[in-house]
């Protein structure tokens, strides 16, 4: 998902979105310690959008 989109979520969809990544980067990461994975930029690119997600969760926070 892109940043444009989410930065039209609304702050409860943000915080799903978030849970949601976060299982996605722990399977990740889990299946990357028993074997390798074919793509490991994956973990990188799933970190930084729970990075994105942190940041337009407190940036909504702010404003209200």
């Amino acid at each position: 998902m892109e940043y444009s989109m989410l930065k039209k979520l609304s702050l409860k969809e943000l915080k799903e979105k978030k849970i949601e990544n976060q299982n996605n980067f722990r399977k990740i990461r889990l299946s990357h310690a028993v074997s390798p994975i074919e793509n490991p930029i994956k973990i990188k690119l799933v970190r930084r959008m729970i990075a994105r997600i942190n940041t337009l969760i407190r940036q909504l926070e702010i404003k209200a």
